[in-house]
């Protein structure tokens, strides 16, 4: 009654109406001060990764820089050609290392101004330049480039797989072979009779050079026809003899005179100098074809 006299009642409630007001304004005050400090958390966060790839990209122009010299020349620590064990455990180690994400950097390179003497190759790196090499696989795969937290090394671009199938052509030589748990299995191999070189001139030698052609051209024609024996399974039912089927990735190693005649039914066709009997030289071959060199940046 005596606040109601003295008009302190409407006061009073004022008072109440301020003070949620207050309270309702210090809570919105309070939202927006989170907010204020996560945004600038953020931000600060934002300017750290900045930063961080600028490092990146400023150590990378530097390193691009250096390997693109007006000389082209480029100094390697040291070349190893791998195989067998030894390439088995380098590429344990390199597929063992683990970083950041995009700390590793895989690029496939076959432009020989990047790398001269190494292209085409595959570049492994990383942010920190501890791994610094290239690799010159058996398979070389397209252009590509690719950041990750380890780096990307696809087994069949150094090994056979479970569905190659190798070959050996010569103009007077035919191996044929197919890898079974890693290892060569010799499948078959003839030679043909060929005339070796002529040292006479004019017709005679005109004659013989004809002659010898025709014996290289039966040559590949029978290397064809194992082939495709082995390869569609043309063979006799009764016969027993094995093939490979549709999915064989056949690969077909020789002389650079013949190879031209597999190339449209090869998945990859290379150059090798082998010699001996069919299965020697064809375990030369392969021996030389799946080899990798190492260089070291």
């Amino acid at each position: 009654m005596l606040d109601e006299l003295l008009g302190r009642a409407e006061l009073k409630a004022r008072i109440a109406e301020l003070e949620d007001e207050r309270d309702a304004l210090a809570g919105r005050l309070e939202g927006e001060s989170e907010r204020r400090a996560e945004a600038a958390r953020a931000r600060q966060e934002a300017e750290k990764e900045v930063n961080r790839l600028e490092d990146r990209i400023t150590e990378l122009e530097d390193r691009v820089e250096r390997l693109s010299g007006d000389d082209d020349s480029l100094e390697f620590r040291g070349t190893e050609d791998l195989r067998g064990d030894r390439l088995r455990e380098v590429l344990s180690r390199l597929d063992s290392f683990s970083t950041d994400a995009e700390g590793a950097l895989t690029a496939a390179v076959s432009d020989d101004r990047s790398l001269p003497a190494a292209a085409p190759c595959v570049a492994l790196t990383d942010d920190a330049g501890l791994v610094s090499v290239a690799l010159s696989p058996p398979r070389q795969p397209d252009d590509f480039d690719r950041w990750s937290d380890g780096f990307d090394l696809d087994p069949a671009w150094l090994h056979p797989t479970e569905t190659t199938v190798v070959a050996l052509v010569r103009g007077d030589l035919f191996a044929l072979g197919r890898y079974e748990d890693g290892d060569l299995e010799f499948v078959e191999g003839f030679e043909s009779d060929v005339k070796s070189a002529h040292s006479k001139g004019g017709f005679s030698q005109a004659r013989f050079e004809r002659i010898r052609e025709g014996q290289i051209d039966d040559h590949l024609d029978r290397c064809h026809e194992a082939l495709d024996e082995f390869l569609d399974g043309d063979a006799d039912a009764g016969s027993g003899a094995e093939t490979a089927g549709d999915d064989a990735d056949l690969v077909v190693l020789g002389e650079r005179t013949v190879l031209g005649e597999f190339r449209d039914r090869a998945a990859l066709t290379a150059t090798v100098d082998a010699s001996g009997d069919p299965e020697a030289a064809l375990a030369e071959a392969s021996r030389e074809f799946w080899t990798t060199r190492l260089y070291r940046l």
